[in-house]
């Protein structure tokens, strides 16, 4: 797998092999350990702490109808949809034999499944561990992932207003992780594909198998003998200094605010590949908001609204950490950004009924983006 680093100068490829390795962590022991960090001479994990949420493989048969619709598939394997006997529907996420992430993974994302709630994270209902049939048994989220709405194959790309609202669930998500938990827990594979979306487009985090709980001392870090994650969205300071803390989760939610602004890939494959960052940044120093935003929004949104979204994506991914803004401040900046788009859309509103109450209004008018001038200046400041 090759993984472009980013910085705001050349682009840098390195190859690195991902696989489960020992941490070892600097500053306080971790109170909340995953099974994923257990170290055992025959490559096992240690039980499951709770039975209150274990399913039987035959259990799981009958949830699945014997496997037989199939709604996903990924490195850990093959998602099927399911029914529980409420009539309940299910995603049943199924370890492959063949999978590069073994049980260490699929342990650790139980436990921590079973440790933290909140409404913009997947909501688990079990597990099921018996020999190698493993699984985890979540909510069905009916609209599956933002990788796919925003892709150019969907028929019905997604308003400035609905993006924005997805940016903020999966922001809150995030914010809970990493303000909510004690002790901070550290996604690490945070990208489009991993937020999934429900029958009310409402956004929420999955697929914690390369999470990480995190010493909750600022001056700690925790050390990582082997970088795990997806091309594209991977922490370039991460991946070179081999340091981890939530500031890793922001460079990458950073990647996927800009998918959601501008509808291009993490890494966007042209003539040759670029990776988004270097693709936008001449076109905010050209001040070419209408070449950024998403072309099927055909100019519907609020200037202001998405300069602003783009100034909090570019403060996620500045090259050091230490710079990046953190995930309650990207909160703020989001929300904001929704309010602003949201009081453009009730003028425009007023202003049309006005227009057509008045007699002004003529069929071959159109809405258009709004004018309203903002300042750039703040979007590479350091």
């Amino acid at each position: 797998c090759r993984i472009i680093v980013i910085g705001f100068g050349a682009v840098r490829c390195f190859d690195y092999v991902v696989e489960t390795t020992k941490e070892t962590k600097i500053g306080n022991v971790c109170v909340c350990t995953f099974l994923a960090e257990a170290d055992t001479s025959n490559g096992e994990g240690r039980p499951l702490p709770s039975k209150n949420r274990q399913f039987t493989y035959a259990e799981v048969l009958n949830i699945t109808n014997n496997f037989q619709d199939v709604i996903g598939k990924g490195g850990f394997g093959t998602v099927f949809r399911g029914n529980m006997k409420d009539e309940t529907q299910v995603a049943v996420k199924m370890l492959s034999t063949s999978s590069k992430q073994g049980s260490k993974e699929f342990q650790a994302e139980a436990e921590l499944l079973m440790r933290v709630h909140h409404r913009n994270l997947a909501s688990f209902i079990g597990y099921c561990d018996e020999g190698s049939n493993m699984a985890l048994i979540y909510e069905y989220m009916a609209n599956g992932n933002l990788k796919d709405y925003l892709s150019y194959k969907s028929s019905n790309p997604l308003s400035w207003e609905r993006r924005l609202r997805i940016a903020i669930d999966a922001a809150q998500g995030l914010e809970y992780l990493h303000h909510g938990c004690k002790p901070p827990i550290i996604h690490r594979d945070v990208k489009t594909a991993n937020i999934l979306l429900s029958e009310n487009m409402d956004a929420k985090i999955a697929d914690f198998g390369l999470s990480r709980a995190i010493p909750s001392d600022d001056h700690s870090d925790v050390i990582i003998t082997t970088v795990m994650g997806t091309a594209g969205y991977l922490d370039p300071e991460y991946f070179n200094s081999r340091k981890l803390n939530e500031k890793s989760d922001v460079f990458s939610f950073g990647i996927v605010l800009l998918e959601l602004i501008t509808g291009q890939n993490a890494i966007i494959k042209k003539d040759e590949s670029i990776h988004i960052v270097h693709w936008v940044s001449p076109l905010i120093e050209r001040e070419d908001i209408g070449s950024i935003v998403d072309q099927r929004l055909h100019g519907e949104f609020d200037v202001s609204s998405a300069w602003k979204a783009l100034q909090a994506a570019m403060a996620c991914t500045r090259p050091k950490s230490l710079h990046r803004a953190t995930m309650s401040t990207v909160l703020t900046e989001l929300n904001q950004c929704l309010a602003m788009e949201l009081s453009h859309n009730r003028e425009t509103k007023e202003r049309f009924s006005e227009e057509i109450y008045s007699g002004s209004f003529h069929s071959s008018e159109v809405c258009s983006t709004s004018t309203a001038s903002y300042s750039i200046t703040s979007l590479f400041a350091r």
